[in-house]
């Protein structure tokens, strides 16, 4: 790696150019962000998770830009334009817009007007009138006139085309136009004509004008949207005089006579209009669309974060409850590592009504499988199912929960659902799923593709390469920080392992299947495939419940074990000792430990995960109540205040779950008394909330609602 780049980095990021020259060294080597920021804290200065990833980020950027800038050399080179001074030029810049403007007067393109100006031999008047001087271009235009050019006024004409090329290949104009769109550009959009009734969802941007600069992010991928469905006409716009007037400054000489300084005003003109401006708005309209895109993947990933997290039921025993109407509820009993027990129908809710021979099964498969709690999807007749099981009468005690079953269809019919259930259908695949999220919702979650789980904005119609990075890297991190049992982890679990991926995690299971559990993390090597790198990269990250050796059920990583030991012997204890007796752990000196090899940072992390040996950082589960008197839209009315769930959080408000089929919007501007610039600020996903009802439009399903002065 170069060493620029990783000035560049440090600098942009600002951050100590050490910390991105080891980071980078050790990407480079193979090692994960998560193991990264958790293990090599010494190497790196501590950063953390989001600081690597940038570093990350940045430097494959880079890194392709350095490959593009060898192509440009290289093409340039062939057609032997490249001299000393451009070749410094490309070397030095790291902008890719500039690298571009260098590239394109090089550039293979299509036969253009000035191409075929220059095979007629019109580039040397072009630069005749380019200089200006002369007084007199008719008679210079008649010496260009064959068999391809008839007239002086012909030949004028290709050599103005010529020049507005020019004009729009020069890299200072694309510069000051590339600028002045950034900072003074319009952005606007109506309804196409004789579209108005398809686009009733694009009613707010029907006359829609705005600075670009403040048009955020989730307008302008929604007026994308509506563009690309034929349904809206947008532009984006400067003061075009303003901006010729800009132009002619540039290229035309004060001094100029006046017939070539004529004539250059309009190609300029030309240029501007039909080469220059199409050309900066696209790559405006480009780099808007990918902030734009960048601002939504970051909020589908960090609601996909705070979904992955939301708080585990635990080991218990659950009755998963997919609800429905006609085709009654899908009911499913699991073990407490979520296996299939038992899977039945009732009919509660309408049109069969059958309360009596429902509360029976339900009550019966309770006492028959010894259910801890059941978990209701949150779909088509959750509040009339949630209803009815709350007024069964339970053997035993029982806790009910809601449970968001977004994507429960999606895993219901995947090949992982048919190959854990050959023999059962989508419905039952989905019930276990439901109760399987309420048990561990990570372990399950992990088996949908994150796109469908329903917590972003326009997750459709952003870069879906990128998206796919931040959100395989957004479990990947979820998954890693929680820690999985070795013992008891699927496939698709074991496959974010940092290190492992599922061509290991799939060997790592059939071991298991075919030797029984795991005793140790050592037993990982005899894993096929299993390497010392990728031993080295997962093993921290793995659990081993009642292992022999406490550390296996920790954080703590297997290369660590050496400097524990030596601590249980100074302090004449064992490890399990030293684990169980906090007295024990204050008396440690931890800076007699530091060596070459463990610095501070480990020894600190060490002792904080000795404190709460395998520790879930997760918090705990609560349940939450919905006003049983609010059955439908129809029952809502403004004023009313009502217990909600945050369900979904875009860049211009939360989506918050009443117990109703719609989930209503909290705007940004009625989170809370104080500006924000982010929903974020205030709510996470899973949160209970207290909102009360601004308005209701029954026709269009919408609710308002407000978090302000909610007691």
């Amino acid at each position: 790696m170069s060493d620029n780049l990783q000035l560049i980095i440090s600098k942009e990021l600002n951050l100590l150019e050490k910390s991105v020259a080891a980071t980078i060294k050790l990407l480079d080597d193979g090692a994960t962000i998560p193991f990264i920021s958790r293990y090599r804290k010494e190497a790196t200065g501590s950063l953390d998770e989001v600081a690597i990833r940038n570093i990350q980020l940045r430097y494959e950027e880079l890194q392709e830009l350095i490959k593009r800038k060898s192509y440009i050399l290289d093409t340039i080179r062939e057609v032997g334009a490249l001299t000393s001074e451009l070749e410094e030029k490309i070397n030095a810049t790291y902008d890719s817009a500039i690298l571009e403007d260098l590239f394109l007067p090089y550039k293979p393109k299509r036969r253009t007007r000035a191409a075929i100006a220059r095979e007629r031999g019109l580039e040397p008047l072009a630069k005749i009138i380019m200089s200006q001087n002369e007084k007199d271009i008719e008679s210079r235009a008649e010496r260009f006139l064959s068999d391809e050019v008839a007239c002086a006024e012909e030949a004028i004409t290709g050599a103005q085309d010529i020049i507005a090329e020019w004009v729009s290949e020069s890299e200072t104009a694309r510069q000051i136009v590339r600028t002045t769109y950034e900072r003074n550009a319009i952005v606007a959009s109506q309804i196409v004509k004789g579209k108005e009734a398809e686009a009733e969802n694009y009613l707010n941007y029907k006359d829609y004008s705005q600075p670009l600069r403040n048009c955020s992010s989730y307008r302008f991928l929604a007026i994308r949207r509506g563009e690309e469905e034929g349904l809206l006409k947008v532009s984006l716009s400067i003061d075009d005089d303003a901006m010729i007037e800009r132009l002619n400054r540039l290229f035309v000489k004060k001094n100029a006579s006046l017939q070539p300084a004529k004539l250059v005003e309009q190609a300029v003109k030309d240029g501007y209009k039909r080469l220059l401006r199409p050309s900066i708005e696209t790559e405006i309209f480009t780099m808007s669309k990918a902030k734009a895109d960048d601002k939504a993947i970051a909020t589908f990933a960090e609601n996909l974060r705070q979904l992955l997290l939301t708080p585990p039921l635990g080991h218990k025993r659950v009755m998963g409850v997919d609800p429905g109407y006609r085709t009654g509820c899908k009911i499913v009993c699991l073990d407490e590592q979520g296996n299939l027990l038992h899977n039945d129908v009732i009919y509660p809710c309408q049109p069969k009504c059958d309360i009596k021979g429902a509360s029976r099964k339900v009550s019966n498969l309770v006492e028959a499988y010894k259910i801890d709690a059941i978990a209701v999807g949150n779909g088509t007749a959750s509040r009339e199912t949630e209803r009815f099981l709350q007024n069964v009468h339970y053997p035993r005690k029982v806790q009910i929960f809601v449970v968001n079953e977004s994507g429960a269809s999606i895993y219901s019919a995947s090949k992982v659902a048919r190959e854990e259930f050959p023999d059962k259908d989508v419905t039952v695949r989905g019930a276990v799923s439901i109760g399987r999220r309420l048990i561990d919702p990570l372990a399950e979650l992990v088996k949908i593709d994150p796109k469908s789980i329903g917590v972003g904005q326009y997750q459709h119609d952003v870069d879906q390469s990128k998206l796919k990075g931040a959100l395989d890297y957004t479990v990947e991190s979820c998954v890693n920080s929680v820690g999985v049992n070795l013992n008891t982890a699927s496939i698709q679990l074991l496959s974010y392992v940092s290190g492992v991926g599922p061509l290991l995690a799939s060997n790592i299971v059939k071991y298991r299947s075919e030797n029984g559990d795991f005793a140790s993390r050592q037993d990982l090597m005899n894993v096929p495939r299993m390497g010392a790198k990728s031993f080295q990269q997962c093993a921290g990250f793995l659990r081993i419940p009642n292992a022999e050796n406490i550390l296996d059920n920790t954080a703590v990583h297997p290369e660590s074990y050496d400097v524990i030991t030596r601590i249980a012997k100074d302090l004449k204890c064992s490890i399990a000792q030293l684990v169980d007796d906090k007295e024990l752990q204050h008396k440690i000196d931890l800076s007699k430990y530091v060596d070459d090899k463990i610095g501070l940072p480990t020894l600190n992390d060490i002792m904080s995960e000795l404190e709460k040996p395998g520790r879930d950082p997760r918090s705990v589960i609560k349940v939450l109540s919905f006003d049983d008197s609010i059955k439908s839209i129809e029952d809502l009315r403004p004023g009313l205040v009502l217990n909600g769930i945050v369900n979904n959080i875009t860049d211009f408000g939360a989506f918050v779950d009443i117990g109703i089929k719609e989930s209503g919007l909290v705007h940004i501007s009625q989170l809370c008394d104080s500006y924000i610039s982010s929903p974020m600020e205030v709510v996470s996903i899973h949160q209970h909330v207290k909102v009360k009802v601004l308005d209701v439009d029954i026709a269009r399903k919408r609710v308002s609602l407000t978090m302000k002065n909610v007691e």
